[in-house]
């Protein structure tokens, strides 16, 4: 596994769990509702209400849907681990949320729910965590027979002896270059790009060709008693972008 491989896990167990809770508060799951309320602590300046992000539950089904841990199978072992560093990211972007009730906003009394943070910061931190990866090879447990996550036996250029934390994405084959044409990409020669956003990258500084090209798309839309939508076409010219070989 390679370390896009390693944050494509975890991302989509991330996203698996937040979505769970979501479909939970919004009432879309017969078999859970809202977060229930914790048992906290100095609460007398606030009551515990709204619709909470059920995480609890969430991360319950997704652990059944992975299984469990795998003891010998290297890829498996990391694979697994990914999937249980997007679920702890969820849980610390954990945040309590409180609306104010009281006259002219005097916030006398709170009401306060627990909500998970927006999907697009949970992917800015599994990006982070994308570019910190650290590869990983495999020990066994003499006494037990399981096999454990561990770094490389030799150290090669570039790559860390750190042990591994729970919260840190692992990969075991360093990555190919998803520039040219191998057996893992395609390569990006012809890829469409975006000239102002994105070339330089895609293209991994070949350059890109401009092409320009007359479309036709639907415009001016309209919805109509009862019950389409009607457009008029609209022909445009655009200029389209693709990698060089």
């Amino acid at each position: 596994g390679f370390k896009e491989t390693a944050f494509l896990y975890a991302i989509s167990s991330a996203g698996l769990t937040h979505a769970m809770a979501k479909a939970c508060s919004a009432g879309r799951m017969e078999r859970c509702t809202c977060d229930e309320a914790p048992d906290l602590e100095n609460r007398e300046a606030w009551q515990w209400g709204g619709c909470g992000d059920n995480l609890k539950y969430s991360n319950k089904f997704v652990k059944e849907f992975l299984g469990r841990k795998p003891n010998k199978d290297l890829r498996a072992r990391v694979d697994f681990h990914n999937n249980l560093v997007g679920m702890k990211v969820i849980k610390a972007g954990v945040e309590t949320t409180c609306k104010c009730h009281g006259v002219s906003g005097s916030c006398t009394v709170r009401t306060c729910w627990r909500q998970l943070s927006p999907f697009h910061e949970i992917g800015k931190q599994l990006k982070q965590k994308y570019e910190t990866s650290l590869k990983v090879g495999s020990t066994t447990n003499e006494a037990t027979g399981e096999g454990d996550i561990s770094p490389p036996k030799k150290s090669t250029p570039g790559h860390s002896d750190q042990i591994p934390r729970t919260t840190d994405l692992v990969y075991i084959d360093d990555s190919p270059s998803f520039c040219l044409m191998s057996r893992y990409s395609p390569g990006t020669s012809g890829r469409k790009c975006y000239k102002d956003k994105n070339c330089d990258s895609i293209c991994c500084g070949r350059g890109h060709n401009t092409q320009s090209r007359v479309v036709t798309r639907p415009c001016q839309c309209q919805v109509r008693w009862c019950c389409y939508v009607e457009c008029k076409q609209c022909t445009q010219r655009e200029e389209v972008y693709t990698c060089k070989d």
